[in-house]
């Protein structure tokens, strides 16, 4: 690395913040703070770092104090952890005073959390973003040692979703025309997720391939050197496939090993923890089970439904429960002491959080006299084990009250439950 190269993509950094066209997101940055915002590739990090910027410009700071580099650069690949000094001293030989800093995708350099502890100890204004879970480890947060606010950016959701297509709620929405747009979104919304850019191109799943292929050829098998590739591509093909099941490692492991492919638990085991390490999943854990069985089956979801939607065909029921998934993930499950569980002894219930009392039950439809009594009973028996507070079963378009064993069940329709 040379300076040269960092001048040149300082003074391209600017002339991008300057440039870029904003859809603000509803996210609050703190005044004096510093910040490390992880999520999935495509989640809108980037846009978070533009819209800090322009907040910073309108408090009358220049363009010119600020350094925006994305580390995905092509003229960066090479870099290590002693060149970060470089960015500094290229500043320095074009402007005067401390730059603010915005570092986007710094995970491709290993060791940047001592180059960002050492700006903070600075007193430097840092903001970076991450695709990789583990920026967000007890090791990192011990080395940069509380000097910044980590936070976790997902795609949008359904209320950020409609904005963006221009679609702003009045107070009666539901009992309007709007309640019909709102349900047409919906459907968009299930199928294809809420990756921002998405919603710049008609083919859908073609640009879902595409990010799918980066995140898992780029950020898993290459740059851990998987060797069974076929491995890895088929057990998130199944794990796709059974997205609402619980699913144990050595089950995963017989499944791929089935088809004629070579594996084993302690390759699927590996295999689950890189694909979550870059935000692809997410896990959930059963209430009911003891530690070790804990550990070993859980239900795996997909962190947005479109990448869930380019394995599945015609499968409603389990786009409707990835979504509901995702939702309570980001509501409960943000830090490393997850609050979110399904529960499964004897009965099944899709979602579970233990401190709020509250159970969810995720069904496409209850016209059926048969998964009504299901959804229902399997309610009703848990709040006998354990009392719930509230207990609701999320359905695509249906809604009502249901009284039984003291227990009041609120039916309630996605696109509404979503808007809450």
């Amino acid at each position: 690395m040379n300076k040269d190269v960092f001048r040149t993509l300082i003074i391209e950094g600017q002339e991008v913040l300057q440039e870029v066209e904003l859809f603000e997101r509803p996210f609050e940055f703190e005044e004096q703070g510093r910040y490390v915002l992880v999520g999935i590739r495509q989640a809108g990090k980037s846009y978070l770092l533009y819209q800090r910027a322009k907040q910073l410009m309108e408090q009358g700071h220049a363009v010119q104090e600020m350094v925006y580099i994305n580390f995905d650069d092509e003229r960066l690949l090479g870099m290590k952890a002693d060149d970060f000094d470089l960015i500094l001293q290229a500043y320095s030989s074009i402007y005067s005073g401390n730059p603010i800093l915005f570092f986007d995708e710094i995970q491709n350099i290993a060791g940047w959390e001592h180059f960002a502890r050492r700006l903070a100890n600075q007193k430097y204004m840092v903001y970076i973003t991450g695709s990789n879970a583990k920026m967000l480890s007890r090791d990192i947060a011990t080395t940069l040692g509380a000097r910044y606010f980590d936070e976790k950016v997902f795609p949008y959701s359904f209320r950020e979703y409609l904005k963006a297509q221009g679609i702003n709620l009045s107070t009666n929405w539901m009992y309007g025309k709007q309640k019909g747009t709102v349900q047409q979104m919906l459907d968009k919304y299930l199928q294809w997720g809420g990756f921002p850019e998405l919603l710049m191109y008609q083919n859908k799943r073609h640009w879902l391939n595409g990010l799918y292929e980066k995140i898992i050829l780029g950020d898993v098998i290459q740059r851990n050197g998987i060797k069974n590739e076929q491995a890895l591509r088929l057990a998130m093909k199944r794990l796709a496939e059974n997205v609402k099941q619980p699913t144990a490692y050595n089950r995963l492991a017989n499944m791929v090993k089935s088809t004629g492919i070579s594996t084993n638990t302690a390759s699927i085991i590996d295999y689950i923890r890189l694909v979550k390490e870059v935000c692809l999943i997410f896990t959930i854990e059963n209430f009911a089970s003891k530690f070790v069985e804990k550990e070993t089956t859980k239900k795996h979801y997909f962190t947005d439904n479109g990448l869930l939607s380019i394995f599945l065909t015609d499968q409603p029921t389990s786009l409707l429960e990835n979504l509901c998934a995702i939702t309570l993930h980001k509501r409960y499950a943000t830090d490393e002491a997850s609050r979110l569980y399904y529960y499964n002894k004897n009965i099944e219930v899709d979602f579970y959080i233990p401190e709020e009392a509250m159970a969810i039950q995720v069904s496409y439809s209850l016209e059926d006299p048969e998964t009504r009594k299901r959804e229902i009973n399997a309610l009703s028996l848990l709040h006998k084990a354990f009392p719930l507070k509230k207990a609701l079963v999320i359905t695509y378009d249906e809604e009502g009250i249901m009284e039984t064993n003291g227990l009041t069940i609120e039916i309630v329709p996605v696109w509404k439950w979503l808007l809450q």
